[in-house]
C-alpha cells in the first residue's frame, strides 16, 4: 500500500517539478521582491567528475545512427546518480548541477558546522569508494575531485514575471571552488575556513604546500566512537532530512501533497521545455538528445564583488535583459552560477522543440546586444562573452528523485574557456564564425591562447558587433570562381541570363532577372558565373553580396551601387572621397548641398544653413533626385548591370528607388533571393510584377549533375551506384548538402581510392561481381585534374560501411531539426513515428503503430504535412515507383510574377479548402514517403533506444502477416516452403495443437488441402502411336484454343481480378521487415526476409538487388556461424542457391557451378567430381527414372513429401536445372555427361515432389537438354509426356497457369530449334493466356520471342501488332526489360527488314539514358544486343570512332556467356560488327587482318558446333562465315557456308535471311561496283512503317533495302 502511495506522489507534477530543484528553493520562504537576499551558515562539497566530456565527443561524432544519446544518459546517471544518492543519504542538498559537476549544500546552524563536517568528509570519502571499485564503461575513465568549504552562505533570488534564478555566493563558495581546483583525481580538499571549523581530533590529513588547505587521507574515530549513533544526532540538525516514517525515502520532496500555489512558484525556476514535458506527461527521456545548439556564455564581473546586496540589483538587471533578448530568438537560460569571482549566465539556442532558422546569427546579435546592455549597468566591471556551436548532450541528468537538464559537450568548454581567457569582449569559434552568415568584416581574428581543458578549439575570433560603419569595397560578391570547375547543372539558367542580357543590350529598356531558391541551391555561384560572363566593353558590371544586416540599413543596397558608380569603393581616405565627389556632382548639385552626401558617404562636407533644416524625407527626395541623374548620366556613356546576392535582405529604401530606377533608366538588375519568409514591401512586390521582369524559380540539379559534382570534388572517373544513390537521395539535389554529406563521409574515412582494373585482367569474385559504377558524362574528363589514361582512379565505400546507417552531418541534422521544431508536438509525434517505419510507409502500418490516435486526426495532420513538403503521397507501388524515376525540372521561369501575392479576404478560406481537397487525396492515397531522407534520420534519431524497439516490434508485427507472394500468386514464399523449413514467424501459434483441433472438428490441415490430388482416371496415351507430326500439332493446338475459349467465358475463380502486385508487398513489406528485424537484433529473422527477397528479386529479374540482399544475408550468416540446426543448414542452402543463379544470370559459370554444388552438398545430393562416381550415379539415376516413370499410378497413391521435404526437393530442382545448363556450355567431351546427369536428376527430384507444375518444368528442360544435344526421338517423348500431364490437369487456376507456361515454353524452344511456324502459332496462344491471366512478368517474355519469330519470317503487320502490345505492357507496367527488347526489335527492323518503326535518333537516346539501369546492366544479353546494333549500324556507315565506342562496351558483354536465346542473338550481332570491322582491316591492308580473319572464323565455327547455340542462329551464322571466308579468298568454303546457310532458311521458313543471303550470293558474285555511300543512300530512303501500311510502298521493294557486305575478290590481299 505504502509503495503505491509512493508511485502515485511521484506521478503528482509538484513532485516531478521538486525533482529538478533543491530542498533549498522547495522549501524556501522568499520575498516577493526581486532581488531577494538570504543569509545562513553551511557546508557546501564540490564534486568535479572527469571524462565526460570526451565520451560526449565520442558519442556526438559517432558514424552510425545506433550509438544515440540514451547510452550516454545511460553512462552519465548510472555515475552522477550514485554520486547524488550518497549526497542525499548523508542528508546533502543538491543545489546545482553544472554539466558533470554538481554543488550540495548541507544547510545548519553555525554550532553544528563541526560535526557535519566529519559527515560530509565521511560522505566524501564513499564517494571516492564508489568509483574505485567500479569497472570503466565505454572505454571511460571516471575519476572524482572533491572540495568542501564551510561558512557563511548568501543566497541570491532573481529573475522577472515569467523566469527565477537563483544564486549562493560569499567566502564560502569561492573558498569551495578553490579547493576542488587544488583537488587531484580521488582527492578530497578541505578549504582553510572548513580546517579551522572541523574536528581535527577525527580527520587524518596531509599538508599541501604553500597552502593553507589541506587534503584529507581519512578518518579516524576513536575506539569507542558509533558513527551510527554521532549520524542520527547530526541529521536532527537537517530540516528536511527524511524521518523514521519515511526513512525508505532519499528525500522528502516526492511526498509533496499538490499545492497549485507552490506549484506555480516552482514552476518559475524550471526551464519553458521542461514543463512543457511535465504538462505533457511525456516520459523523461525525451528531451535527452546530442543536437546541434549553440552555447552563449555570459560573465560578469563586479566592481565590488563582496556585497550582495550591491551585486543583486546588477544581477537583477543583467537578467532581464538577457531573458528578454533570448526569447525573441527561442534561447533560454539554462543555468546561473558564481564562477571565479563572477556571475555567469549559461545560454543555449537550439534546445529540443526550440531550433529556429539562423540560430547562430541570432546568437551572435543576442550575444553583442547583451555585452552592449550590461557594459552599461552599474556595478558591472567587465562583461564577457563565448559564443560556440556544435553536438552537445542535452538532457536530464542525475537521480529520479533530484535530477537537472543540463548541457555537457567540449563546446560548452569551449565557450566558458573563451570568456574566461578573452575578458571584455564578445568572442566565437571558427564553427560560429563560418556559419553565422554575416561579413568577414564583423569579425577579428584572435591571437591563440593555450586554454586549459581544451586541446584545440580552433581558430577564435572577435565579434565586433553589428553596428560598424559600412567599409566601402567590403560588399562586392567575392568572385571565387574556377576555370577547371564548370557551373554543374545550372545551363539552361546561364543561357537564359545571356538572352536576356542581348535583349537588354540592344533595346533601351530596363530587365530585370530575378532567380529564387533556397538556401544551398548554388544561387550565389550562379551569380559568379554571371558576373563573369556580364563582363564587356560598353557596360559596367556591379556586383554584391548582402547579408542580413542590410536589410535593417537604411538606403544600404543604393549606397554600395552609387559608390561604385562614382569610383569611391577605391578611395582610402575619407579627403580622396570628398575630392571625386566634388568633381562628380559639381555641375549636378548646388555645393551648399554637398553636405547632403555627409551621412552617406563617410565624408565631411560643411554643413549649410539650408541643408540644416531640412526634414529627414526632403533630405532623403535630394540624394534620390541627384542619384537619379547621376546613373542617367552615366548609363548615357555605358550601360550598368548590377548584380545583387542575397537579394532578400534589400532595405525597403533601395526597393523603393529602384522601383523607380527601373522606370526611369535602363538598367539590367539580376538578384539571387532566398523566398521572403514575410510579405515584401510594396515596391519589391511591384518590381515582381514588372512587365520586364522575369522571375526564374531554381529547383533540384539533375541526379547526373549530382553525379558529376561528386566525381569532380573528388577527381574520380566513378563512385559506387549505392554511394551515387545515397548522395542523390540525400542531398535532394541541392549542391550544399551533397557537399555536406560527402565531408561527413570523408570525415569517418568511408571513401577508399582505387585505380581503375581493365576488365581482362580482373579475376572475377563474388565480391567483384558486380561492378556497379556510377560515371560522370564524358564532356567532364577535360575537368578531372591530373588523371591521365591508365591512370584513373574510382572511389569505393570502405568494407562493411552501411550508408544506410550513417549518421547525418551536424548541419543537415540542424536544418531538419529547425523544420520539426516549427510543428506542432502532435504532428512532431507522427513524423517520429514514420521514421520508424522507413523512408516509405503505408497509412495502415502508420495508424497501427501512432498511440491513442484516431483516423480523422492521422488525414488532418498526414494532409498538413504534404502541404509543407515534408511527406509525398502515392495511390501505390507502381505510382511511386514512376515518380522516382522522374526528375522534377531544374528551374521554373514566372513572367511577371504572381508568386508572392499579398494576402487578400478568400486566401484563408482558399487554404482550408486545399487542405480539404488534400485530405481526400491522402484517403485514396495507400503510401506516403518522406520527401526528404533527411528528415527521416534525423527524426528517427531522436527515439530512444528502448521506445526504438517497442515501436520496431509493433511495425513486425503488424507487417508480418502479409510478409509473403501477392493473391494473384497464390500467397506462398518467395523461398518455396521457407517458413515451413525455417519456422521464424513472431505471430506463430503452437501449430501441432491446432492441427490437432482442425482434425478433431472434422477439417482438412492446410497440407491435406493442398497436396489431395484430384482423381483422375489412369492416364490414358492421348497421342496414339500412329498419329503424324503434323496431327499431333494440330491436336496440341486446338488443346490450347478450347483452354483460351473456356478461360474468357470462365467464372472468376480461374482469371484473376488483378495483375500481379509482388514488387510491392516487397517494397512496402519485405525489406521494411527485414531492416525492423534487424533493429530489434532479431537476426533470425532478418536473415529469413533477407533471403526471401533476395529470391523475390531474382523472380522479377533485378539480379543486382538479389545480390545485394544475399551480401546482408552473408554478414547475418557470419554472425550466427555458431549456432548448429537444421533451420541454418536450410539457410545456407538457399543463400548458396540463391547466389548460384544470380551468378548464372551474370553469366559467371565457374562461380555458379561452385554455388550450386555447395547448396546439393547440403542438401545431401552430392554431385559427382570424377569419371567414375559420374556414370555410377548415372546408372542409379537411371533406375530411378525408370521406377518413377513407370510406376506413375503407385507414385500417384504415394503419400505426398511433407513441407520441409518438399523446402528441399524444390531447392534440389532449382541447382540441377542451373547445373545442366552450366554443363552444356562446355565443349569437353565428358562434360556431356554431368550435363545429362543434371537434367536426369532434375527430372527425379521434380518427379519426387508430386508436384505438376516441377514435374512439367523438369520434362520440358529435359527435352530442351536432347534437343540441343540432337536426340531426336527422347525429346520428342517428353514433349508428349508433357502435354499428356496438361491434359489431365483439373481447370483451376494452378491448371492454367501451368497449361500456359508450357504454350510459353513449348513457343520458346521451338523458336530456338528453327520450327518458326510452331513457334508463332504457339507464341500467340501463350500470349492471349497470360494477357487473360493478368501476369505481366510472363506476358512480356512471350511477346519478345514472339516478335523474333515474326521478325524471322518477314510478317511484318503481325510484328507491328505484337511490337504495339510490348510497347502498351511496358509502358503500363513501368517495365525497362520490355522497353528494350521492343528498341531491340527496332534497330533490327532498320537494320535488317528495310523500313523504320521507331527512328534510330529514338533508338540511341533510350539507351543513353537507360544502359545504367540495374536490370539492363545486369542481365546477359539485352544491352549486348543493342549495343552491338548500334556497333553495325556505324560499322555499314563507315563511323568508325562510333563503332568502337559501342563495340567494346559490347565487348565487355561478351564474357557474361549464358545458355539462353538473348545472349545468342546479342553476341551473333557483335559478331557481325566484328565481321564488319574486318572488312575494313582487310581494305586497309592492317598487317594482323588475316590473325583477325582466322581468329574469326574459328569463334564462328566454335559458336555452331556448340550445343546451347540454337539451331536457329545457323543461318545468320554460316552467312558471317561465308563473308569471312569470301573477304579472305576462300571462295570454295564460302560457296559451302552460303549453300548450307540457304538450306537452312528453307528448312526453318526463315525468309528474311534467305532473302538477304541471295541478295549476297548474287552481289559476290556479280561484277559490279558498290559506292562508298550506298547504304547511307538506302537509310535516306528507308520508309517509315506508315507508309509500308498504306500500301504507298510496295512489300518487294522494301526487302531490297538490305545491306550489301562490301567484298572485290580480285583485290585481295591474300
Amino acid at each position: 500500500m505504502n509503495t503505491r502511495r509512493e508511485h502515485e506522489s511521484q506521478d503528482r507534477s509538484i513532485v516531478k517539478i521538486a525533482a529538478h530543484l533543491p530542498d533549498l528553493i522547495v522549501y524556501g520562504d522568499f520575498s516577493p521582491e526581486r532581488p531577494s537576499v538570504d543569509y545562513f551558515d553551511g557546508v557546501l562539497m564540490f564534486v568535479d567528475i572527469s571524462g565526460f566530456t570526451a565520451m560526449t565527443e565520442k558519442f556526438s561524432t559517432a558514424m552510425y545512427m545506433d550509438r544515440g544519446a540514451e547510452q550516454l544518459v545511460e553512462i552519465l546517471n548510472h555515475y552522477i546518480s550514485a554520486i547524488v544518492e550518497k549526497v542525499l543519504i548523508f542528508g546533502g542538498d543538491i543545489l546545482k548541477f553544472a554539466g558533470d559537476a554538481l554543488l550540495a549544500l548541507w544547510k545548519v546552524e553555525r554550532r553544528q558546522l563541526k560535526s557535519i563536517i566529519t559527515v560530509v568528509i565521511k560522505c566524501s570519502l564513499e564517494i571516492h569508494g564508489l568509483f574505485e571499485t567500479q569497472e570503466s564503461e565505454e572505454g571511460l575513465d571516471v575519476r572524482v575531485k572533491i572540495g568542501l568549504a564551510a561558512g557563511h552562505i548568501t543566497m541570491l533570488v532573481f529573475g522577472d514575471e515569467t523566469r527565477n534564478y537563483f544564486l549562493v555566493t560569499g567566502q564560502a563558495v569561492d573558498d569551495v571552488r578553490l579547493a576542488q581546483n587544488m583537488a587531484q583525481m580521488n582527492d578530497v580538499i578541505l578549504s582553510p575556513n572548513c580546517w579551522q571549523l572541523c574536528d581535527r581530533s577525527m580527520i587524518e590529513i596531509e599538508r599541501i604546500p604553500d597552502q593553507r588547505a589541506v587534503k584529507v587521507n581519512f578518518l579516524k574515530p576513536p575506539p569507542s566512537f558509533n558513527f551510527d549513533e554521532f549520524f542520527t544526532r547530526c541529521m536532527a540538525f537537517m530540516d528536511y532530512y527524511p524521518s523514521s516514517d519515511h526513512k525508505n525515502l532519499l528525500r522528502l520532496a516526492c511526498m509533496l501533497e499538490s499545492d497549485p500555489e507552490l506549484e506555480l512558484s516552482l514552476q518559475k525556476y524550471v526551464m519553458e521545455s521542461i514543463s512543457k514535458q511535465i504538462d505533457d506527461k511525456q516520459l523523461r527521456g525525451y528531451l535527452s538528445e546530442l543536437r546541434p545548439v549553440t552555447i552563449v556564455f555570459v560573465n560578469l564581473m563586479f566592481k565590488d564583488q563582496d556585497k550582495a546586496e550591491v551585486i543583486g540589483s546588477a544581477i537583477q538587471d543583467a537578467c532581464v535583459h538577457i531573458n528578454s533578448v533570448l526569447r525573441v530568438f527561442r534561447g533560454q537560460i539554462n543555468k546561473v552560477f558564481m564562477f571565479d569571482k563572477g556571475c555567469s549566465f549559461l545560454c543555449v539556442f537550439g534546445f529540443p522543440g526550440e531550433k529556429a532558422p539562423d540560430e547562430i546569427t541570432h546568437a551572435l546579435e543576442s550575444a553583442v546586444d547583451i555585452f552592449d546592455f550590461c557594459s552599461h549597468v552599474h556595478k558591472i566591471h567587465t562583461v564577457s562573452i563565448g559564443v560556440a556551436s556544435g553536438i552537445v548532450f542535452c538532457g536530464i541528468v542525475g537521480h529520479s528523485v533530484r535530477h537537472e537538464y543540463t548541457v555537457i559537450g567540449q563546446k560548452v568548454n569551449i565557450a566558458a574557456r573563451m570568456m574566461m581567457y578573452y575578458p571584455g569582449i564578445v568572442t566565437c569559434d571558427s564553427v560560429t564564425y563560418n556559419g553565422s552568415n554575416l561579413p568577414a568584416y564583423f569579425f577579428k581574428e584572435l591571437p591563440k591562447k593555450v586554454m586549459k581543458g581544451v586541446a584545440d578549439s580552433g581558430p577564435v575570433y572577435q565579434c565586433l558587433g553589428l553596428n560598424e560603419k559600412v567599409m566601402f569595397g567590403m560588399a562586392y560578391l567575392i568572385c571565387n570562381r574556377n576555370e577547371g570547375y564548370p557551373l554543374l547543372g545550372r545551363n539552361k539558367e546561364i543561357k537564359y541570363f545571356m538572352c536576356t542580357m542581348k535583349e537588354f543590350l540592344i533595346s533601351n529598356c530596363s530587365r530585370v532577372l530575378m532567380y529564387e531558391g533556397l538556401s544551398g541551391y548554388g544561387k550565389s555561384q550562379i551569380l559568379v558565373e554571371i558576373e563573369y560572363l556580364a563582363q564587356g566593353e560598353n557596360h559596367r558590371t556591379i556586383a554584391i553580396a548582402l547579408t542580413k544586416i542590410s536589410f535593417h540599413q537604411n538606403f544600404y543596397t543604393i549606397q554600395i551601387l552609387m559608390a561604385n558608380v562614382l569610383g569611391l569603393d577605391t578611395c582610402k581616405h575619407y579627403k580622396e572621397r570628398q575630392t571625386n565627389l566634388q568633381n562628380k556632382v559639381k555641375s549636378l548639385l548646388d555645393e551648399k548641398f554637398h553636405c547632403l552626401l555627409n551621412d552617406i558617404f563617410h565624408v565631411q562636407f560643411p554643413i549649410s544653413r539650408e541643408v540644416s533644416r531640412m526634414s529627414t524625407t526632403r533630405k532623403q527626395k535630394q540624394l534620390e533626385a541627384l542619384f537619379m541623374k547621376i546613373l542617367e548620366q552615366t548609363v548615357k556613356e555605358e550601360r550598368i548591370i548590377f548584380i545583387i546576392d542575397e537579394g532578400q535582405f534589400i532595405d525597403s529604401a533601395s526597393w523603393t528607388f529602384m522601383e523607380k530606377l527601373i522606370r526611369s533608366v535602363p538598367i539590367f538588375i539580376i538578384m539571387s533571393l532566398s523566398p521572403f519568409i514575410d510579405i515584401p514591401c510594396a515596391a519589391a512586390s511591384a518590381i515582381m510584377k514588372n512587365r520586364n521582369t522575369t522571375y526564374v524559380i531554381l529547383g533540384a540539379v539533375q541526379p547526373q549533375d549530382t553525379l558529376n559534382k561528386v566525381c569532380l570534388d573528388l577527381n574520380v572517373r566513378g563512385i559506387p551506384k549505392e554511394l551515387d544513390t545515397y548522395l542523390v537521395e540525400g542531398s535532394c539535389g541541392i549542391p550544399f548538402y551533397c557537399e555536406e554529406l560527402l565531408k561527413n563521409l570523408d570525415h569517418h574515412r568511408v571513401l577508399v581510392f582505387q585505380t581503375i582494373e581493365s576488365e581482362e585482367k580482373t579475376n572475377v569474385t563474388w565480391n567483384n561481381l558486380f561492378k556497379n559504377f556510377a560515371k560522370p558524362t564524358e564532356d567532364l574528363k577535360k575537368f578531372t585534374l591530373g588523371l591521365e589514361e591508365g591512370n584513373e582512379e574510382v572511389c569505393n565505400l570502405a568494407s562493411g560501411v552501411r550508408l544506410k546507417n550513417l549518421s547525418l552531418p551536424a548541419s543537415l541534422k540542424e536544418i531538419s531539426l529547425v523544420q520539426l521544431d516549427s510543428m506542432s508536438l502532435s504532428r512532431q509525434m507522427l513524423v517520429r513515428c514514420a521514421a520508424i517505419i522507413g523512408l516509405t510507409f503505408t497509412t495502415e502500418l502508420l495508424y497501427e503503430i501512432l498511440p491513442c490516435w484516431n483516423m480523422k486526426m492521422m488525414i488532418n495532420a498526414l494532409a498538413t504535412l504534404v502541404k509543407s513538403n515534408v511527406f509525398d503521397c502515392f495511390r501505390n507501388g507502381k505510382e511511386l515507383r514512376i515518380a522516382l524515376k522522374q526528375n522534377v525540372a531544374s528551374f521554373e521561369v514566372n513572367y511577371r510574377s504572381l508568386s508572392l501575392q499579398p494576402p487578400s479576404e478568400g486566401m484563408a478560406h482558399g487554404e482550408e479548402e486545399e487542405l480539404r481537397e488534400l485530405e481526400s487525396e491522402v484517403i485514396e492515397c495507400r503510401i506516403i514517403r518522406f520527401c526528404s531522407p533527411m528528415m527521416q534520420k534525423t527524426a528517427y534519431e531522436l527515439w530512444l533506444k528502448d521506445q526504438k524497439k517497442a515501436m520496431h516490434l509493433k511495425c513486425a508485427r503488424f507487417l508480418e502477416e502479409n510478409a509473403h507472394r501477392c493473391d494473384h500468386c497464390r500467397s506462398g514464399d518467395f523461398v518455396p516452403f521457407h517458413h515451413f523449413a525455417v519456422d521464424i514467424r513472431l505471430n506463430t501459434l503452437d501449430l501441432d495443437t491446432i492441427r490437432k483441433m482442425a482434425k478433431s472438428h472434422g477439417f482438412q490441415t492446410e497440407e491435406e488441402i493442398t497436396f489431395s490430388r484430384i482423381e483422375t482416371s489412369k492416364r490414358s496415351a492421348i497421342f496414339s502411336e500412329n498419329l503424324s507430326s503434323e496431327e499431333i500439332r494440330e491436336k496440341i493446338l486446338s488443346f490450347f484454343d478450347i483452354i483460351i475459349s473456356k478461360m474468357r467465358t470462365s467464372e472468376n475463380d480461374i482469371i484473376p481480378l488483378e495483375s500481379c502486385q509482388c514488387e510491392e508487398i516487397l517494397e512496402i513489406v519485405i525489406m521494411p521487415l527485414a531492416h525492423h528485424f534487424l533493429a530489434l537484433g532479431e537476426n533470425n529473422k532478418a536473415l529469413y526476409y533477407f533471403l526471401e527477397l533476395a529470391s523475390a528479386y531474382l523472380i522479377l529479374g533485378d539480379n543486382y538487388m538479389a545480390y545485394i540482399n544475399l551480401n546482408e544475408g552473408e554478414r547475418l550468416l557470419k554472425i550466427l556461424k555458431k549456432e548448429k540446426s537444421w533451420s541454418k543448414t536450410f539457410e545456407w542452402t538457399t543463400f548458396f542457391t540463391l547466389k548460384g543463379q544470380v551468378c548464372f544470370n551474370m553469366g559467371q559459370m565457374v562461380l555458379a557451378k561452385k554455388m550450386l554444388r555447395k547448396a546439393l552438398k547440403l542438401l545431401n545430393r552430392i554431385f559427382p567430381y570424377n569419371l567414375i562416381s559420374l556414370f555410377l550415379q548415372i546408372h542409379v539415376e537411371k533406375n530411378r527414372h525408370f521406377h518413377y516413370v513407370n510406376q506413375n499410378q503407385q507414385a500417384q497413391e504415394s503419400s505426398p513429401p511433407g513441407k520441409k521435404r518438399l523446402a528441399q526437393l524444390y531447392q534440389q530442382t532449382t541447382c540441377f536445372s542451373l547445373l545442366w545448363q552450366i554443363y552444356s556450355l562446355n565443349y569437353f567431351f565428358h562434360y556431356k555427361y554431368y550435363c545429362h546427369l543434371a537434367a536426369l536428376m532434375q527430372v527425379n527430384t521434380a518427379l519426387e515432389t508430386q508436384d505438376d507444375f516441377q514435374i512439367i518444368k523438369a520434362y520440358l528442360d529435359y527435352s530442351l537438354y536432347h534437343h540441343l544435344a540432337g536426340y531426336q526421338g527422347v525429346w520428342f517423348k517428353y514433349e508428349v509426356m508433357t502435354m499428356e500431364h496438361i491434359f489431365n490437369l483439373p481447370l483451376k487456376r494452378e491448371g492454367i497457369e501451368i497449361m500456359t507456361y508450357v504454350a510459353d515454353t513449348l513457343g520458346y524452344i521451338k523458336l530456338l530449334m528453327g520450327h518458326l511456324d510452331l513457334a508463332i502459332d504457339l507464341g500467340s496462344r501463350a500470349h492471349k493466356m497470360w494477357s487473360l491471366l493478368h501476369n505481366p512478368n510472363k506476358h512480356y517474355l512471350v511477346l519478345c520471342w514472339l516478335c523474333k519469330s515474326l521478325f524471322l519470317k518477314n510478317r511484318y503487320k503481325q510484328l507491328i501488332q505484337v511490337l504495339g502490345w510490348l510497347w502498351d505492357l511496358s509502358v503500363a507496367e513501368e517495365h525497362i526489360f520490355s522497353k528494350a527488347f521492343f528498341y531491340f526489335v527496332c534497330l533490327d527492323i532498320m537494320l535488317y527488314s528495310g523500313f523504320v518503326y521507331r527512328s534510330f535518333e529514338e533508338c540511341l537516346e533510350f539507351i543513353h539514358q537507360n544502359e545504367d539501369n540495374r536490370i539492363l546492366k545486369f542481365q546477359s544479353g539485352i544491352l549486348l544486343g543493342l549495343y552491338s546494333c548500334l556497333a553495325i549500324w556505324y560499322a555499314r556507315l563507315q563511323e568508325w570512332d562510333n563503332f568502337h565506342i559501342f563495340s567494346n562496351r559490347a565487348k565487355s558483354l561478351v564474357s557474361r556467356r549464358t545458355p539462353a536465346a538473348l545472349y545468342y542473338i546479342g553476341l551473333s550481332r557483335y559478331m557481325e560488327g566484328q565481321v564488319l570491322y574486318l572488312q575494313k582491316q582487310i581494305e586497309e591492308q592492317s598487317e594482323n587482318a588475316q590473325d583477325s580473319g582466322v581468329d574469326l572464323l574459328k569463334n564462328l565455327e566454335n559458336l555452331v558446333a556448340q550445343n546451347t547455340t540454337g539451331p536457329v542462329f545457323y543461318p545468320r551464322l554460316y552467312h558471317l562465315m561465308a563473308y569471312v571466308c569470301i573477304l579472305m579468298g576462300d571462295g570454295q568454303n564460302c560457296s559451302l557456308f552460303l549453300n548450307t546457310a540457304l538450306q537452312l532458311c528453307e528448312t526453318q521458313g526463315n525468309v528474311l535471311e534467305k532473302c538477304w543471303l541471295n541478295m549476297s550470293k548474287e552481289w559476290w558474285y556479280s561484277s559490279s561496283e558498290l559506292t562508298e555511300d550506298q547504304w547511307l543512300q538506302t537509310l535516306l530512303s528507308l520508309p517509315p512503317w506508315e507508309k509500308v501500311v498504306s500500301g504507298k510502298v510496295n512489300m518487294q521493294d522494301i526487302q531490297k533495302n538490305k545491306f550489301l557486305m562490301r567484298v572485290n575478290i580480285l583485290d585481295n590481299p591474300f
